[in-house]
């Protein structure tokens, strides 16, 4: 099974680099900045900026049996491979996405991973910044991402649903620069506050403004 990697970007910078150095062959880089680059041997698509449109685009040109979009922030731990090899082979007809670790150390970043601990198991909804590994042929048949200016990680994991999503054990960590750039409490209260307005209905654009 051939897996092709998913990266949505708007620039290419040291931690983008120092991710796809670990990577193997098979990556795509969707661009939506507004420079045009260009990465070794990697597969590089300019499209507009929208995280939803960039993950949609980067699936339309990859080859791989399975897909795996992964956030530019996004340190992967060793195992990784692994992890993806057994789902895999045991789960084939599930989607995957791995254990939340912030790179920041405290009590309100391990509060964080316990509650997206908690949201996984009981509304089984991981988060894009959690990775998300799935067969083609699942992605085709729930219609994959939709061109979404936000929560469109959201809505693919809701068209999933319980039965085909899994959150496995293996750790991914993620930067918490953004937290700490607002304040944990801050964001994750505006956080909870755009998925419910996303629940209610509210248009991903309008909420996009809020986030």
């Amino acid at each position: 099974m051939s897996i092709t990697v998913i990266i949505p970007t708007l620039k290419f910078d040291e931690q983008l680099e120092k991710l796809l150095n670990v990577l193997p062959d098979d990556v795509i880089v969707v661009n939506g900045g507004v420079e045009t680059y260009s990465f070794k041997d990697h597969v590089i698509v300019n499209t507009n900026p929208g995280r939803g449109l960039q993950l949609k685009t980067g699936a339309q040109f990859a080859k791989g049996d399975w897909l795996f979009f992964l956030h530019t922030d996004s340190t992967l731990t060793q195992g990784w491979v692994k992890a993806l090899t057994d789902h895999m082979t045991h789960h084939p007809d599930k989607a995957f996405a791995f254990r939340l670790r912030f790179d920041d150390e405290g009590f309100f970043p391990r509060l964080l991973e316990y509650w997206v601990r908690f949201r996984c198991w009981a509304f089984a909804l991981p988060y894009g910044d959690q990775g998300l590994f799935i067969s083609r042929a699942l992605y085709d048949e729930v219609g994959g991402y939709n061109e979404m200016p936000l929560m469109e990680d959201v809505d693919i994991v809701r068209r999933l649903g319980r039965d085909r999503m899994r959150t496995g054990r293996h750790l991914l960590i993620t930067s918490a620069e953004k937290y700490n750039k607002y304040g944990y409490l801050f964001r994750m209260f505006r956080n909870g506050f755009c998925l419910l307005l996303y629940k209610l209905g509210v248009d991903p654009a309008t909420i996009k403004k809020i986030y």
